[in-house]
């Protein structure tokens, strides 16, 4: 039997064609005609003024930080239930992450607990839409204006979602995407920078090509960064681009299939809830009893079908828990939950085959 992946690109539009014109014409690196017109075409996508490709989603998260000059004696505040990445980012700057909890109904950061984080050392509040279901943006914002705080949106798992129809990464003072080879679209590695701020745009910009000054041949007055994007990675990306409605409702079809097989199981599925668009980067399920998670995925491995399961809250990692802390609602998640098959190109037969091999597990007829 045909395996079935956890997710893979789908490669059908004019990737070759682009990255072939990159190679004829030889601009293969950081400099070429389809850096600018990526960049722009991404920030007219999401509705923004300015975009900076950047070489991955975790340099865009560390740019992104660099750019509002957060650093040591700072502290910045991130949901626990995250990739690594977000939290790392932080870590780079010198600055001190602040875990807070989840909402058991949308997994996303509670905006509560973040209330009660906030300290006189709080200088921004990252924002992490999590597997493309968007956070409580009108509370977040709110919080982080009232606190007159940054706020900075991980929107590497969200390409294409949307609260209240306003795509996510409009609403932070600075916004990061990624484009590995499993998100919405891809550039093989690859992420964004965006922004509605001239001058965070700029900082971006200056940081992440080495802090080399305008108008002045190999002259730097920051300490910067090779964070650059590739002109071949930005030609696949922009061919990606063009296809990014087709995938979004493509994985919106696949979610409503999961959703609507397991509804009235025991199986919980991660549903899109209200004011949102959920983008379906991964979609997510729950078993009731943790100590099932793990079997299942065994299960499902067996019958040729690859999962992940959901991040370990990333207050229970070893580098980041020299403190005992407990955040019930995201441990409950992360041992609960996992990923499972989303990408395009996944038949509603495949779908079928991965219900029915969950549904055999728990001998659900």
């Amino acid at each position: 039997m045909t395996p079935i992946p956890i997710y893979q690109p789908s490669l059908l539009g004019k990737e070759k064609e682009y990255v072939i014109d990159c190679l004829d014409s030889s601009w293969i690196s950081s400099k070429g005609k389809y850096i600018n017109q990526f960049e722009a075409a991404f920030a007219g996508f999401v509705g923004v003024k300015y975009a900076a490709s950047v070489c991955n989603g975790t340099v865009a998260i560390h740019l992104a930080l660099i750019a509002l000059g957060i650093g040591p004696g700072d502290e910045v505040i991130v949901p626990t239930l995250t990739y690594v990445a977000s939290v790392n980012a932080i870590s780079y700057t010198g600055a001190t992450p602040v875990f807070v909890d989840s909402l058991a109904d949308t997994w996303q950061m509670d905006p509560d607990d973040v209330k009660r984080k906030i300290s006189k050392k709080t200088k921004a509040i990252m924002i992490v839409h999590l597997y493309g279901h968007p956070c409580d943006m009108d509370a977040l914002c709110k919080i982080a204006k009232d606190s007159n705080i940054f706020l900075v949106e991980d929107c590497a798992e969200a390409i294409g979602s949307k609260y209240k129809d306003r795509h996510v990464g409009t609403f932070g003072d600075i916004s990061a995407f990624s484009f590995f080879g499993n998100k919405t679209i891809t550039t093989g590695e690859g992420g964004m920078v965006v922004s509605n701020d001239e001058n965070l745009y700029q900082r971006s910009v200056h940081f992440k090509g080495q802090g080399l000054v305008k108008n002045r041949q190999y002259w730097h007055d920051v300490i910067g960064y090779n964070y650059r994007m590739t002109n071949i990675e930005a030609a696949i990306g922009l061919a990606q681009l063009e296809q990014v409605d087709e995938f979004l409702a493509r994985k919106k079809e696949i979610a409503e299939r999961y959703a609507s097989s397991f509804n009235g199981t025991c199986i919980q599925f991660h549903k899109s809830h209200e004011d949102v668009y959920h983008s379906y980067w991964m979609c997510s399920i729950l078993v009731q009893d943790a100590a099932d998670r793990d079997k299942l995925r065994t299960h499902l491995e067996k019958a040729g079908i690859e999962t992940r399961p959901l991040f370990f809250p990333v207050h229970t990692m070893p580098m980041y828990s020299a403190k005992f802390q407990n955040f019930p609602i995201a441990e409950d998640l992360g041992w609960r939950g996992i990923n499972l098959p989303s990408y395009p190109g996944l038949s509603n037969e495949e779908v079928d085959r991965v219900v029915k091999v969950v549904k055999e597990y728990f001998g659900i007829e």
